[in-house]
């Protein structure tokens, strides 16, 4: 059932299944996703009514039970998330409880393959979001493509990881209506939460029904020929909170809504690989410069602003306000790992593992059922931001983020290898085993390393015969004295170390090609390469036009972004001074937060009095944790950017 398609990525990756982790971090991430988040998922799921909707869908009697029309997908996501953890550990168990979902999901699919438990309930009397007749609302916030998107996303899952079709043949039948539903000479609608083009284009690779991907292409044309009141300010009136204030080739900002703009933009890659339209692809390269370079915070989040859940205007990155909600963060991997697809350009990999390692996996406790909707840059006793979060919670009422990480999470081994010809691209650091095929030749390539924490990489090179590969090992930015693949982040002082290889024992002159490091050879069984990444310490420091990191510092090592957290700093994390030539020395503290590597250094701090009436200055020593970790023994002070000087302290948070 597969199709052989004439256009595609000139890269594909390798299907996570074909890759099998064995390192810490990781491993024990999507175990206990696997034993944790995906049950608590489904018992939540059931606990706040999202199954009862769909019960009383089949019933057409009722009334819709939780808030918000979307929350169909909070299933689909779940099960999404639960096939790729079937894939790689089988489980009778829950494989039967997919069924019996699947088969309460069936039941609530209308004849003509319509699916959406707002309306179905009580047709007559839908919830205000839905709107009065079907698609009505989807400009807006009715969500029923949305949830169409989401469903096929998770049938696709499904299907691969367990070859039954019982899903695959629901999001079928209603892709089918909407091909009947939408197109040239019939409704034409621009989505108002976009996926919807992301799932045809998996149901096409699925099918090869060329149909659901010119239907993708063409709900992406339809947007920003709506006319939208030109004199509101407001973003749910002008067009730009749903991408649709001008044609997508005319797009030049990452805008409106960023979990939107993500799956926009991903589902514009997926359509530009497979039509061959390069106007998607300029207006896509446009967008990711201006999104790197104006509007991505340092820790790989996006989406600063509350009010709308949306990018702000070019270099508007607060910190005490910031947004950057996980769905976001989940959205911009996906949109990097297609933009490398196209491009074979290291770049959009360093932001992936920037975003994988610190503002997507922070939206997640250590424990697997605590989470963050949104991602804050500080939190201080004094002050709390209107949309800012200083603990993890259970659920939310719309909890898009918790269900979007039980997908993400089991399917990260699929970003670790990719391969083009006889090219494959080494493009994350985690232990393991990958099986590949090269010109219909197998090759096993074993990684070894204790990232990220460490930065001496082991590769072990299994072919079954002896054959002429292009090898190409990511480089990271950061190993390059590059913070960030533009000038909105740099380091505040240039590393002089280099990135060493050695290939079977003997150091190698190699090329840097696209941030690649080329090994071209004929490769035989047992070749071994080493790869050795400076893991300095380093000082970031901002672009002068963000005006809230002006004077201050951030701390990288390795591909990790830090932070201060009350609970290292007695209850204080918005006091210190960290001067110039403060030297942060790493510790790794194997019974911290799971294992971590800690940053300690004598700094100054500033000591405000009970009465508030003097202030004084004092020595403390400064312990810094992984930003991805903080949140998870209580609530209390934290902070990412550190000024260096008294003058650039902001006294009302003391």
């Amino acid at each position: 059932m597969a199709l052989a398609q004439n256009k595609d990525y000139p890269i594909q990756p390798v299907p996570f299944t074909s890759v099998k982790l064995s390192d810490h971090f990781w491993t024990s991430r999507i175990e206990t996703n696997r034993t944790v988040t995906i049950p608590a998922s489904f018992a939540r799921c059931e606990s706040t009514g999202r199954v009862k909707n769909f019960e009383m869908a089949a019933e057409h009697k009722g009334k819709f039970c939780t808030v918000y029309p979307f929350d169909d997908t909070d299933i689909y996501k779940t099960i999404e998330g639960a096939s790729y953890s079937l894939a790689e550990h089988p489980d009778p168990k829950l494989r039967a409880y997919l069924d019996s979902l699947i088969n309460i999901v069936g039941k609530a699919q209308e004849p003509d393959g319509y699916l959406y438990t707002a309306r179905s309930i009580d047709p007559l009397h839908p919830g205000p979001w839905a709107g009065p007749e079907r698609w009505v609302n989807e400009q807006k916030m009715s969500h029923e493509l949305y949830d169409c998107g989401h469903l096929y996303e998770a049938a696709a899952a499904h299907y691969l990881a367990t070859g039954e079709r019982n899903l695959l043949n629901i999001a079928l039948k209603n892709a089918d209506l909407l091909v009947r539903t939408f197109g040239p000479d019939k409704l034409h609608v621009a989505p108002g939460h976009e996926i919807v083009e992301m799932g045809l284009v998996k149901l096409y690779r699925i099918t090869g029904k060329r149909n659901y991907l010119m239907l993708a292409k063409f709900f992406i044309d339809q947007r920003g020929h709506k006319q939208y009141d030109k004199k509101s300010q407001s973003e749910w009136e002008n067009g730009k909170y749903f991408q649709d204030d001008v044609p997508v080739v005319d797009q030049t900002e990452a805008e409106g809504h960023a979990v939107r703009a993500m799956y926009l933009y991903s589902g514009m890659a997926d359509v530009a690989a497979l039509t061959g339209d390069t106007a998607y692809l300029k207006a896509i390269d446009r967008i990711w410069n201006n999104m790197v370079g104006k509007k991505m915070y340092v820790q790989g989040s996006i989406g600063a602003v509350g009010d709308g859940e949306r990018f702000g205007e070019n270099y508007e990155l607060p910190n005490a306000t910031a947004y950057n909600e996980t769905c976001a963060a989940i959205g911009s991997v996906f949109w990097n790992e297609r933009m490398f697809l196209l491009h074979g350009d290291s770049k959009y990999i360093d932001v992936l593992e920037k975003t994988l390692y610190n503002g997507l996996i922070s939206g997640v406790g250590l424990d697997g059922k605590s989470f963050f909707y949104t991602n804050a840059m500080q939190i201080h006793n004094s002050f709390k931001g209107p949309d800012t979060e200083p603990e993890r919670s259970g659920w939310f009422t719309c909890s898009c983020c918790p269900t979007n990480v039980v997908r993400l999470i089991p399917s990260v081994p699929g970003y670790v290898y990719a391969e083009n010809g006889n090219t494959v691209y080494v493009n994350l650091f985690i232990s393991g085993t990958g099986n590949l095929k090269i010109d219909g030749k197998a090759i096993n390539i074993v990684q070894q390393n204790n990232y990220p924490w460490d930065g001496a990489l082991g590769f072990t090179i299994n072919p079954e015969k002896k054959i002429d590969v292009d090898l190409r090992i990511r480089i990271p930015g950061w190993a390059q004295n590059e913070a960030m693949p533009s000038d909105l982040y740099s380091y505040e002082k240039t590393s002089a170390q280099q990135v060493e290889i050695k290939v079977n024992g003997m150091p190698v002159n190699y090329q840097v090609e696209k941030g690649y490091a080329v090994l071209n050879r004929k490769w035989k069984k047992g070749d071994k390469v080493e790869v050795t990444l400076p893991m300095d310490v380093r000082r970031v420091v901002a672009n002068g036009n963000i005006p809230d990191d002006q004077g201050k510092v951030a701390l990288q090592r390795g591909p990790i972004m830090y932070c201060a957290e009350w609970k290292d700093n007695n209850g204080l994390a918005s006091n210190f001074i960290v001067p110039k030539d403060a030297v942060f020395k790493p510790e790794y503290e194997a019974n911290l937060l799971n294992g971590v590597m800690v940053l300690k250094a004598d700094v100054k701090t500033v000591n405000v009095d009970a009465a508030g009436q003097s202030i004084s200055t004092g020595n403390a020593t400064m312990t810094a944790i992984p930003y991805y970790s903080w949140a998870n023994r209580g609530k209390g002070e934290m902070t990412v950017w550190f000024p260096e000087q008294v003058k650039y302290v902001d006294l009302v948070t003391q």
